[in-house]
């Protein structure tokens, strides 16, 4: 049997237990230097937890188990002690201040001053230092943060982390909004990391990644580590039984439904330099799936058809009749949608409930002279929650404290109480896990058969190749191409988003 001291990180038999719910059981995670040790498991099934017991943010149940680093006993009871003990994370939803430069946010809080007074160049010199250490040295550390690409934000973060002297970097989910060549990319700069003895904790729900990327991978599932193993030696299918407890079969759900009648056609839309001359036709029972690389312009796009952004010209008819667009409320009252990429600050309302969130556009149209009937809205909330298997202890729970694919659930239940008729679906299922996207997919072939018409964006082409009816290309605001899914191929797809 290996001995600890060959792991940088030992962590053995850690427990954790929140009011009413046991999150960790005897969890032990073990990475090496030099390693990119994968994390996996559905929502819920403990993984932030852990983590976030690793870097302080949450304690371990008293006595519950040891973590060490280097083979050395250690106590973390605050992110600064994990910095201290060379550790650093770079969360799917990164702290930045997009508004400051480069150099700034890399040193935020820890700028080099003279008298009380930040030395900007040597601040700046030191960014440089530490972005060459990265491979990113064509990045000015004078610009401000929100000028860069996603991926070279990720990289500012993973810069920030170096700067701090650290020999071990967790990755929670960071990919979820990144094309695929900035994928790539950041998973080149990984591997530039494990070069240099630095240990990689990966947290991803793409799997396809797990294997392209890591060396070994630990599975939790219900709060208990389930296996760990090299890569090498498993499948993607035996991961998801494993994550899941079952076989899962094919993870994208489609049924063949016969097309209704034409809901929405869509004529030369333009948007403010950003779309131009984008035009379909949208039938009942009809998926669109909607491609792109970063800066295309799809949710742009999503945007003007919901009436975030107003068309400069363009043609909008629903049911056969034009429509002007102008604001969320008239697309919601012309039978629209809108499931948001970000769920966190434009789907859900985290500090509400169940009964407020799911409820909350039907209380927009239904509301009789201004008075909810809060028991007509528990039922409604009860329904969904048994109809869409959202995981919850009540209907009263929090959002923030549902996993990602239970609140994209009460994201789409808000929808469904509002009748809606055309859905936009801007990335639903980033960072969910592979059991709540195939639940989402059964949802949405619940919904075209009661007539229904959904457009889906998506940055994953497998994905749009096997849940989509036909699949639009955009690049740089412009509609390059629409063809069946049948008759598409992820090399074609690709080649009509680089053109």
């Amino acid at each position: 049997m290996e001995e600890n001291n060959e792991y940088r990180i030992t962590m053995e038999n850690i427990s954790k237990t929140f009011p009413g719910v046991k999150a960790l059981d005897n969890v032990s995670l073990k990475v090496k230097a030099g390693e990119v040790h994968g994390l996996v498991g559905e929502n819920g099934a403990g993984k932030s937890t852990l983590i976030k017991i690793l870097m302080g943010a949450h304690k371990k149940d008293p006595g519950s188990g040891d973590i060490k680093i280097e083979g050395k006993k250690v106590n973390i009871n605050n992110p600064l002690q994990a910095i201290e003990h060379g550790m650093a994370a770079v969360y799917q939803h990164m702290k930045i201040a997009p508004e400051l430069t480069v150099a700034e946010n890399i040193f935020l809080g820890r700028q080099p001053r003279n008298n009380g007074i930040i030395n900007w160049k040597k601040m700046n010199e030191m960014a440089r230092e530490v972005l060459e250490e990265v491979n990113m040295e064509n990045i000015d550390p004078r610009v401000e943060l929100r000028s860069l690409s996603n991926v070279n934000k990720r990289m500012v973060a993973i810069a920030k982390a170096l700067s701090q002297d650290v020999n071990i970097i967790i990755f929670d989910e960071p990919t979820a909004q990144l094309a695929e060549e900035e994928t790539e990319e950041l998973h080149r700069h990984i591997k530039d990391l494990k070069d240099k003895d630095i240990s990689i904790i990966y947290i991803s729900h793409r799997l396809d990644e797990v294997f392209n990327i890591c060396d070994r991978v630990s599975v939790l599932r219900d709060g208990k580590l389930v296996m760990t193993d090299r890569v090498e030696n498993l499948t993607e299918n035996d991961l998801i039984t494993h994550m899941v407890g079952r076989e899962v079969g094919d993870l994208y759900y489609k049924e063949e439904i016969e097309f209704g009648d034409v809901v929405l056609e869509v004529e030369d839309l333009e948007v403010e330099s950003k779309i131009e001359n984008v035009s379909f036709q949208l039938r009942e029972g009809e998926v669109l799936g909607v491609f792109g690389l970063v800066g295309a312009g799809r949710t742009e796009m999503v945007k003007s058809l919901f009436g975030v952004h107003s068309a400069d010209s363009g043609l909008i008819k629903i049911n056969g009749k034009e429509v002007k667009i102008n604001s969320p409320l008239q697309a919601i009252k012309s039978g629209m949608a809108f499931i948001p990429e970000d769920r966190h600050t434009e789907g859900v309302a985290l500090t509400q409930d169940i009964v407020d969130n799911s409820n909350l556009v039907r209380s927009l149209l239904q509301a009789n002279y201004g008075l909810l009937n809060a028991r007509e809205e528990q039922k409604i909330a009860e329904e969904n929650v048994e109809d869409l298997d959202i995981r919850t202890p009540s209907i009263f729970q929090k959002l923030r404290y549902l996993s990602g694919g239970n609140q994209q659930k009460v994201v789409v239940a808000k929808w469904i109480n509002a009748n809606s008729k055309i859905i936009l679906m801007d990335e639903p299922t980033v960072g969910i896990d592979v059991g709540a996207k195939k639940e989402i997919y059964k949802l949405m072939a619940e919904l075209l058969k009661q007539g229904k018409a959904i457009i889906f964006i998506s940055s994953y082409i497998p994905e749009l190749l096997g849940i989509c009816d036909k699949i639009m290309t955009l690049s740089e605001g412009r509609m390059t191409s629409v063809m069946k899914t049948s008759e598409a191929t992820q090399e074609e797809l690709l080649y009509y988003a680089t053109r």
